[in-house]
């Protein structure tokens, strides 16, 4: 029988297995199937989208909700399950502040006006949403995974997650018990070349989620006079490096003040825009192998 000597946590490790390796460690990629939570009884989701990002402040929620609402206006039935615990900010973006109901068997999540893209948030349960959510990793991550199990989700096309940033216990509880389908990594110009990046893919590929591709966030301005495209953060890299990982980069979304305008209206539904298509064309891509909805599907 193998030695526990090259075990993180060796006081805890009393045993190995056959094969030599530790039984206590991190569960091997063979386990994560049996690890899989189930969805409420009465969801049906198509497919489920994980938006990331190696650290904080490159906009990841922003597209989050940018993806959504442009989804959702091409007639998708969309969710979002905000994963960002900590710094959560998606029922702002349209508008949300009516608390989250619930039954014996679930909870119900809250529905925008325009489009009915359906959110759990956070933020939508606690009785002041600005205050902070000073909790530890294993109770962040049991909530996460009840947004999933415990919300009545209703019929999805896409569940989208906005993912806490970094390589910590949230994500790694997400990667381990969502069957998550893809993944969308947010970086900015001067990120998608850094080793967080590599990381944020690393992680992703070590749980075997796919990972449909990059999204370049300020990637640029557009000048309102003269439109020209400035390249505030340096001339860009980021075509290259993504090919350097063999990822796509599916779409590069410049510094836009509208965006920001509508988002702190709660209106982000309204934004008529023509961003993200490339990441909108991997969602739809990713449908057509996914069977349809079993009961009364249609577009809005």
């Amino acid at each position: 029988m193998a030695s526990c000597s090259s075990c993180s946590s060796q006081s805890s490790c009393s045993s190995a297995s056959e094969s030599g390796s530790c039984t206590s460690g991190e569960p091997t990629q063979q386990s994560f199937a049996s690890m899989r939570a189930d969805q409420h009884e009465l969801s049906e989701i198509r497919s489920i989208i994980g938006v990331a990002s190696g650290k904080g402040g490159v906009g990841k929620s922003m597209v989050t909700t940018l993806l959504a609402a442009n989804l959702a206006r091409k007639g998708y039935r969309v969710g979002i399950l905000d994963a960002d615990i900590t710094g959560p900010s998606i029922p702002k973006a349209f508008g949300l502040e009516d608390r989250l109901e619930g039954f014996d068997g679930g909870i119900f999540p809250s529905k925008t006006t325009k489009f009915g893209v359906r959110i759990v948030s956070i933020n939508l349960m606690l009785d002041d949403p600005e205050a902070p959510v000073l909790w530890r990793g294993p109770i962040l991550s049991g909530l996460v995974k009840q947004f999933y199990t415990d919300v009545v989700w209703d019929q999805m096309d896409v569940l989208i997650l906005d993912m806490p940033p970094g390589t910590g216990d949230v994500p790694l509880t997400i990667y381990q018990s969502i069957p998550l389908d893809g993944l969308i990594v947010v970086s900015t110009p001067q990120d998608l070349v850094s080793l967080i990046v590599k990381k944020a893919r690393t992680m992703a590929t070590m749980m075997e989620v796919p990972l449909l591709g990059f999204i370049e966030n300020m990637s640029y301005f557009k000048c309102p006079s003269c439109d020209q495209e400035h390249q505030v953060f340096g001339p860009g890299k980021t075509a290259d490096a993504a090919a350097a990982m063999n990822v796509p980069l599916l779409d590069r979304v410049p510094l836009d003040p509208k965006i920001t305008e509508y988002v702190d209206a709660g209106t982000i539904e309204e934004f008529e825009n023509d961003y993200l298509t490339g990441a909108i064309d991997a969602v739809e891509a990713l449908l057509t192998t996914k069977p349809p909805l079993t009961m009364n599907h249609h577009k809005h």
